[in-house]
């Protein structure tokens, strides 16, 4: 390895680092404005890109995919962080508009989606909540936000940004939150799976590198190494395994392990990630329907096969009741559901292992098409359990079941204790069952140790929720780093936040209205079995970047034939 444009780009980097953070909120917002400009004029380019990477078809549904989790995501951020800086150049309340409540535990909770009337029109059904850490109060939630921007600015640093090779907006938004909720400048390195996004990147970052503040690098593993234990890097965030994240932090080979038990650190270096996890889906029992079994059978094929099932967020464990009336239609369904969906290349590499992996752990499970796989009937009190441990990161869902009788809260609890990782959890529950409920349902919330959570919704909407907080819930040490530290996103720069909660209907309109559920959703775009998902995600990207309101009855009627 050649070491000499990696030097480079760091000494560039230290050379600007003060400016970037002594640069006003003005001056960060110029910056923005060109950037968004420079996403929505390569926004086709960056999707065919990644469409061609990942063996997709140019006409493919499944496009939706790279239109949200690329160019759409971006957009949603820069819009939502560029209110943020505003209000707080001005002085004005960045909170304004967004509900602030506290649940009889005393936890504070923030509303931050819906944010205007679009977001209501657009994601009718749905919204999103920040919920604080202990301390956090309605009386003083605003001056827990945003502390970054407040009284004298620290000392300029480089950061190091280890970006993902799945999701093409990872690496982005890691690096724009770096430089604006941190006030950081960045290398970042792409994993080589995305590597030829790089010279795309490089133009819409174009202003923010030619004035030194933004450096892209490229290679493998050693070049990672390299930037980690580089002395003029100050801190690094890492999107990626727990493995990876340990190997920065306690080396590698068979000294790490000690190293690890013992926390003695090789690299003093803050490391904030996100790493993934072993995600659930919470299956309550209730009156459903046959469609309600069919609908929600595409939503959990959804959360498992979205980006062909290389998502850190992907569902891994359905958690079914016994003795449920509809608990084996819904395996079966689900069964279906994960046959149909549109085949696509496994292109991760690793998958082919990974997937062998589960087979072997299970003699039962199940090879459907297009090299997905189905394990039923995993014994929920093995503590061990291989799909309990360990992340697929492949096509590969598994189920489980508990006792029907104080179903949530033992499903609450095997969440907690069984499963390694918190970075997301899903909830479907009759809107019955809901109301019956009651407060018990956000007290389970409440009592899941997860980033993020969805009721009725997946935990991936989260993700493209840009005031919404991304990353593990918190309190992991990095000798017991599971799904990780610090979070993402977050465009609203809370200090204290705990978790994000995504809430979402049902069922789709029109039966939404039969459920009593005031909702006007339709099939959600990001379905996997969502026809018309590849037009309404690029007319969305389109609003994005532009915000003409001429273009909403465009959306909603493609979104209306979903």
């Amino acid at each position: 390895m050649d070491s000499t444009a990696l030097d480079q780009a760091i000494t560039d980097l230290t050379g600007a680092k003060q400016g970037w953070a002594e640069l006003p909120i003005a001056g960060r917002l110029d910056y923005l404005n060109r950037v968004r400009t420079l996403v929505a004029g390569r926004a086709d380019a960056w999707v065919a890109l990644a469409a061609k990477a990942k063996g997709l078809r140019p006409d493919s549904p499944l496009l939706n995919e790279e239109w949200l989790g690329g160019p759409y995501a971006v957009l949603g951020w820069i819009n939502a962080i560029t209110e943020t800086l505003q209000a707080l150049d001005a002085g004005t309340d960045p909170l304004r508009g967004s509900k602030v409540s506290q649940r009889a535990d005393g936890q504070t909770v923030v509303r931050v989606a819906p944010h205007d009337f679009n977001e209501w029109l657009l994601l009718n059904g749905f919204s999103t909540e920040v919920w604080m850490q202990p301390g956090v109060t309605p009386a003083n939630v605003r001056d827990s936000l945003g502390s970054a921007y407040r009284g004298q600015r620290s000392a300029g640093q480089v950061a190091l940004v280890l970006g993902a090779g799945n999701v093409s907006s990872i690496a982005p938004l890691d690096l724009l939150y770096k430089l604006y909720a941190d006030g950081e400048v960045v290398v970042c390195k792409l994993n080589p799976v995305n590597d030829h996004l790089g010279p795309t990147f490089e133009e819409i970052f174009a202003p923010l590198i030619e004035d030194g503040y933004v450096r892209f690098v490229y290679g493998g593993a050693d070049v990672g190494e390299y930037l980690c234990t580089h002395p003029g890097v100050d801190s690094i965030h890492v999107t990626g395994s727990e493995r990876t994240h340990d190997a920065i932090v306690y080396g590698v080979g068979p000294e790490a392990v000690g190293r690890r038990e013992r926390d003695e650190r090789v690299n003093p270096k803050p490391v904030s990630a996100e790493l993934g996890g072993v995600g659930p889906t919470i299956v309550v029992p209730g009156p459903w329907s046959k469609a309600d079994i069919a609908f929600q059978a595409e939503h959990i094929a959804t959360q498992k096969l979205q980006n062909s099932g290389f998502n850190c967020i992907a569902a891994q464990v359905l958690v079914l009741p016994e003795g449920w009336e509809h608990t084996e239609a819904l395996i079966a369904a689900v069964r279906s559901a994960l046959e149909k969906a549109e085949q696509r290349p496994a292109y991760y590499p690793g998958a082919d292992d990974r997937r062998q992996g589960a087979a072997d752990a299970y003699p039962q499970a199940e090879a459907l098409a297009s090299n997905r796989t189905l394990v039923t009937g995993v014994d929920a009190s093995d503590s061990k359990a291989y799909a309990f441990t360990t992340e697929f990161f492949a096509p590969v869902l598994a189920t489980t079941t508990l006792p029907a009788e104080g179903f949530l809260e033992r499903a609450v609890t095997f969440a907690n204790e069984q499963l390694h990782g918190t970075l997301g959890a899903n909830i479907l529950v009759h809107p019955r069952t809901l109301r019956e409920l009651g407060p018990k349902l956000d007290d389970a919330v409440a009592a899941l140790r997860y980033g993020t959570v969805a009721i009725n919704a997946w935990t991936g909407v989260g993700y493209t929720s840009p005031r919404a907080t991304w990353g593990a819930f918190p309190g992991h040490t990095p000798d017991d780093i599971q799904s990780g530290t610090g979070v993402v996103h977050n465009a609203l720069l809370f200090d204290r936040a705990q978790k994000s909660v995504v809430r979402g209907p049902f069922t789709p309109f029109p039966r939404s209205i039969g459920a009593g559920e005031l909702a006007m959703s339709p099939r959600p775009p990001w379905f996997v079995s969502n026809k018309t998902a590849l037009t309404t995600a690029e007319r969305l990207t389109h609003f994005a970047a532009d915000g003409k309101l001429s273009r909403l009855p465009g959306i909603l009627a493609s979104a209306l034939r979903g």
